[in-house]
């Protein structure tokens, strides 16, 4: 059985002070064996919150990285400078990444490389947007992301990777992909994974799902064969409707157990 990863991706929100109020909250409920917890702070407020998990099996995560180990890249970060901080892991190629800042395949795959070189774990974002979701290329879409992301990489690095799938329609629009949407495009992506790396890694690759998850979906979205965890935007800024979501996988893992 998969372990079910939830992790929190806080965006440009939060104070240091207020990073460090959420993650008091969060520990009262999050901090568990079974269900892995990550919180992805602005980076800013990373030292603050690796301070307040001191002790706690919630892991700290990132937003984004550079690909270059130091350099002139005024208002970079290197993925040294993560692992620094104190960081376990880093989100790649995020949505908004893309269509905000212009990131490509080309450069998911090159921070990929640059991640797990400096042993960091990394989150893997692919979606498509409404416009290809309505033109029926979904999968295309997919394969094409995934083809360009995990270009060079073996089966054993797949070991430290994790795939968010967020259809960009449902990010912070207040809809999501239904269980049975999310469940047929993390069905595609693990059979593409099979097929590239080989059943085992397969088997063992954690797939997310991101996009409006709330504490009144997890558990349908959940509650799928091959979704894993979640990915969670706006939801992860509240204390109690991330913990219904953490609440949700470990309730849905012990039932598929």
């Amino acid at each position: 059985m998969r372990k079910r990863i939830i992790a929190g991706n806080w965006k440009m929100h939060l104070t240091g002070a207020e990073a460090t109020a959420l993650v008091a909250q969060l520990r009262a409920t999050c901090d568990l064996d079974d269900v892995e917890v990550l919180v992805c702070p602005p980076f800013t407020a990373l030292a603050a919150v690796r301070e307040a998990l001191r002790g706690s099996r919630i892991g700290l995560g990132a937003q984004d990285l550079f690909w270059e180990a130091q350099g002139a890249f005024t208002g970079e970060v290197a993925p040294g400078m993560l692992k620094d901080a104190g960081c376990a892991a880093v989100i790649i190629g995020h949505s908004e990444r893309r269509t905000s800042f212009g990131e490509t395949d080309q450069t998911v795959n090159k921070k990929l490389s640059a991640a797990l070189g400096a042993g960091l774990a990394a989150i893997v974002c692919i979606g498509e947007t409404l416009a290809e979701r309505e033109a029926g290329t979904t999968f295309d879409v997919l394969k094409r992301q995934l083809s360009g992301a995990f270009k060079g990489r073996s089966a054993g690095d797949l070991q430290r990777v994790v795939i968010a799938y967020e259809p960009v329609w449902a990010i912070g629009t207040g809809r999501n992909a239904t269980p049975d949407q999310a469940q047929e495009a993390h069905a595609f992506i693990r059979r593409w994974v099979a097929q590239t790396f080989g059943q085992d890694a397969a088997e063992r690759l954690r797939i997310q799902y991101g996009g409006s998850v709330n504490g009144g979906n997890a558990a349908a979205l959940l509650g799928q064969p091959d979704v894993d965890g979640a990915l969670v935007g706006g939801a992860s800024l509240k204390a109690d409707q991330f913990s219904a979501i953490v609440k949700a996988a470990l309730e849905t893992k012990a039932v598929a157990n």
